[in-house]
């Protein structure tokens, strides 16, 4: 009888109508919520707002040439002044800060991701919507109010066009971006820690971020606050500016620099970040103290905004205000002194490696020093009284500005490209462009100081030939525009080694954070393995434990061969029965 064949059970089949095609690149990136894609928009974003804000700066310097010049219109030159001050601070500065930290800080932190990746997302497409707001306005009638569109030269007696509506509500968008950023970052670093990364061990870097996410967030609300106010005044019949109707124009110069304030420590909190990582990998030695360093960039952060009234001395406030801003102000000479002392000594004894990151890293430090003693100078209420509203007090804002998020922007750039390409940046032209910036910048901040010792004022659309600051604005000038050449070959430099760098490993340097234990460019996930860290510099642990156990390990002794085995016995005959016969019997006891 044949058996019955079993059943074979049905195989699942996949049925699809079409095979879904592979989007394109830039698809996926601009779609893509992984916090390193997310860094990488923010940053192409501020690298092509940094183009734009370099060519408003020569059209102003183009203007301030010569007494009495005529290149510009009054009007155009207005124009291109208000775009100038948002686009540098708005859409440049903080941006390039942000996205750096977006793509970096999850990696120190040995994170896989971030806590709210399409809210990361967001903030970006909100701060782009904010750009592409401000610059449309050049499609009719930009705005004319100047840096922060102070009242009553906002409002719509003075100045009844849509410019400066587009200005508020780009601006509006864009920091309202930068506010959700914040939240994401704030939450991260609170709940996405590797184990083991208490915030005592965390990278200095990581740690300004933090100070950045925090002091992001009280500033942004208040000139979000500011910015309603205003749109409300110019078309809702709002009063909170108008001085006719009871209003204060002084409460937005308050709240507006209070922000901008704010907005200038955090570039300054961001470059210490960047110097106390940079400076420490290439003096190949560990930062001096790290503790000195966290509590410095701290109380940058909490004291330098409450110095905001510093920059109102000629507005009509009470003399304990501005003995108020003073103190703040010279208090901050504590901390920045412990952080340039703490990077000296780093250095002192160091081995420095002088590729293009540190270089950028020291020139950002002289640059800083220069316009921190100038800020302190200028902090001094009789001297404040004399030099604010001047060129003088220019100069100092944008040494610290340019050394803060240009030069340290720049050396954290050659710093982590491998990281985010798997490539590095050219060497020879990184270091002819630092060099380039700081001889520039050295020779624009001295002759603009000496014009505003002149009494020159700032913003202005020209000067006469009789005040004598001609040769100081000339020399300026032709400073600026070298300046602008230093800057424009270093993103020309990052633009050819995005695509023809040079291939390296996934560190390059010899770092001491996490993020160069991950590969070049990080896959989505970050890590295969999170690690545990153990101290501050949990990289170095790693190649130490690899070390000491190659060094202790010894291979085990080869086997010794083993004595043959005994033969079996044979089988033994016994005596039978009365036949004689016998019996055959295996093994080592006899039968009987």
């Amino acid at each position: 009888m044949t058996p019955p064949a079993t059943v074979v059970p049905a195989r699942p089949e996949l049925v699809t109508e079409e095979i879904p095609r592979r989007r394109p690149g830039w698809v996926e990136r601009a779609t893509s919520a992984d916090h390193k894609s997310v860094g990488i928009l923010y940053l192409g974003a501020s690298l092509t707002f940094l183009t734009l804000a370099v060519v408003e700066f020569v059209l102003i310097r183009v203007q301030l040439i010569v007494p009495e010049n005529t290149a510009i219109p009054p009007q155009i030159f207005d124009r291109i002044l208000s775009t100038f001050g948002v686009t540098a601070v708005v859409l440049f500065a903080i941006p390039l800060v942000f996205g750096l930290i977006s793509y970096i800080v999850p990696l120190q932190i040995g994170s896989r991701g971030v806590a709210f990746p399409r809210l990361s997302l967001l903030s970006f497409w909100l701060y782009i919507a904010g750009g592409a707001t401000i610059y449309a306005s050049f499609l009719y009638r930009p705005s004319e109010a100047g840096l922060a569109a102070f009242p009553p030269l906002s409002e719509n007696i003075f100045l009844n066009t849509r410019g400066v509506d587009t200005w508020v509500v780009g601006t509006a968008l864009a920091i309202l971006g930068f506010v959700c950023f914040a939240v994401n970052l704030v939450a991260t670093l609170h709940n996405l820690r590797a184990p083991g990364m208490a915030w005592r061990r965390v990278p200095i870097f990581t740690w300004a971020a933090g100070v950045s996410g925090y002091l992001m967030l009280v500033i942004g609300p208040v000139m979000l606050a500011a910015l309603t106010m205003l749109f409300i005044d110019r078309h809702y019949g709002g009063v909170f500016f108008n001085a006719g109707e009871g209003g204060a124009p002084l409460l937005y110069e308050h709240l507006a620099w209070f922000f901008f304030t704010g907005a200038y420590m955090l570039v300054l909190v961001f470059a210490g970040g960047v110097i106390s990582d940079v400076l420490p990998t290439f003096a190949r030695k560990p930062l001096f103290s790290h503790r000195a360093a966290m509590i410095s960039l701290l109380a940058i952060a909490v004291l330098g905004p409450l110095a905001w009234m510093q920059n109102m001395y000629p507005a009509p406030i009470g003399f304990s205000f501005e003995a108020f801003a003073m103190l703040f102000a010279l208090a901050l000479v504590v901390p920045v002194g412990l952080l340039i002392f703490n990077w000296i000594a780093t250095l002192w004894d160091g081995t420095l490696h002088m590729r293009a990151a540190p270089v950028f890293a020291v020139g950002a430090i002289s640059a800083l020093t220069i316009g921190l003693a100038i800020e302190l100078a200028c902090s001094v209420i009789a001297v404040g009284w004399q030099l604010d509203n001047t060129t003088a007090a220019q100069a100092g804002t944008i040494a610290v500005f340019v050394g803060g998020v240009v030069l340290g922007g720049f050396s954290a750039l050659h710093y982590w490209f491998p990281k985010l390409t798997g490539r590095t940046m050219g060497e020879s032209l990184g270091r002819a462009s630092a060099g380039t910036i700081l001889i520039g910048l050295y020779v624009y901040v001295l002759m603009a100081f000496f014009a505003g010792v002149k009494a020159q004022p700032v913003d202005i659309y020209k000067f006469f030939g009789d005040t004598g600051v001609d040769g100081f604005n000339l020399v300026a000038s032709i400073a600026s525009f070298v300046v602008a050449i230093g800057i424009l070959l270093e993103l020309g430099n990052a633009a050819h080694s995005y695509g023809h760098g040079v291939r390296v490993g996934h560190d390059p340097w010899g770092g001491a954070t996490l993020e160069w234990f991950a590969l070049s460019p990080p896959p989505e996930h970050n890590f295969d393995a999170v690690p545990d860290v153990r101290s501050a510099e949990p990289l170095r642990d790693i190649r130490t434990a690899i070390r000491d156990r190659t060094e202790s390990w010894t291979p085990p002794a080869p086997a010794q061969p083993s004595e043959p085995a005994a033969p079996e016995p044979e089988p033994v005959q016994t005596a039978g029965g009365d036949d004689g016969g016998g019996e055959q019997a295996s093994g080592d006891t006899p039968v009987a």
